[in-house]
């Protein structure tokens, strides 16, 4: 479904992925893994088409995507759910959604989109009406991950689902996390709570200074001391 090959990417001179070549199959769940500054936002805002790539390709069910205008990625079918949410927080929530289904395919299905969205976040249903910014932050990114699926993507992008929520609010995204992959949408997320995501994920990749060190199953990456000890902080 995706396929990436031998991407560079750099701020100015500042190299910030060397090489990356990795792939991603219909209806999979993956995650990448690494330490503060492996690359991994970078990596993901590249695939969203928010940075240009120096050089490599990226393929989107087999279309080159690589020079893509990134107003087109969303309509290609990829939707990100960015670090840190980026809500409009003087909003109200239904307002943010809607901002999620503004191209025409989309749009013409807001109604069924939105029921599905509270169905799978229930307490979005009660909180419509409410500014974004009222919000606590568990609440606002289900909001962000929703905003996301109203765009009716194939390929969901999420950059650190995890940070800053509390431990149960974690267990409960990644849990709608696998409800998502569940109804077949494909699934890239960059994540640096390694326990949750390799449970969750049936590869992974490790980044670590704009190269991928490692990849392989969850189990089969966990087994290799040397990969707990040095990239995963295990």
């Amino acid at each position: 479904m995706l396929e990436v090959q031998d991407l560079h990417v750099a701020y100015g001179t500042a190299t910030a992925l060397s090489g990356v070549t990795l792939d991603l199959f219909a209806g999979e769940l993956l995650c990448v893994v690494g330490p503060n500054g492996a690359g991994k936002t970078t990596l993901i805002n590249t695939l969203a088409g928010i940075q240009c790539a120096r050089a490599g390709r990226i393929a989107f069910e087999g279309r080159d995507i690589t020079a893509l205008a990134p107003h087109r990625f969303c309509e290609a079918g990829i939707a990100i759910v960015p670090e840190g949410r980026r809500l409009f927080t003087g909003m109200t929530v239904l307002e943010n959604l809607e901002l999620g289904s503004y191209l025409p395919a989309a749009k013409a299905q807001r109604k069924p989109s939105l029921e599905a969205v509270t169905a799978l976040f229930p307490m979005l249903e009660g909180k419509l009406r409410s500014r974004a910014g009222e919000l606590s932050g568990g609440q606002q990114q289900m909001v962000a991950i929703a905003r996301a699926l109203m765009a009716r993507p194939r390929l969901l992008l999420l950059d650190e689902p995890s940070l800053g929520l509390s431990p149960l609010i974690v267990h409960d995204m990644f849990a709608a996390i696998q409800r998502i992959n569940a109804e077949g949408i494909s699934v890239l997320m960059v994540e640096q709570n390694v326990a949750m995501a390799m449970g969750v994920s049936t590869r992974a990749y490790v980044l670590e200074e704009g190269h991928i060190v490692a990849v392989g199953e969850p189990d089969e990456l966990l087994a290799r001391p040397e990969i707990k000890r040095a990239y995963l902080g295990l």
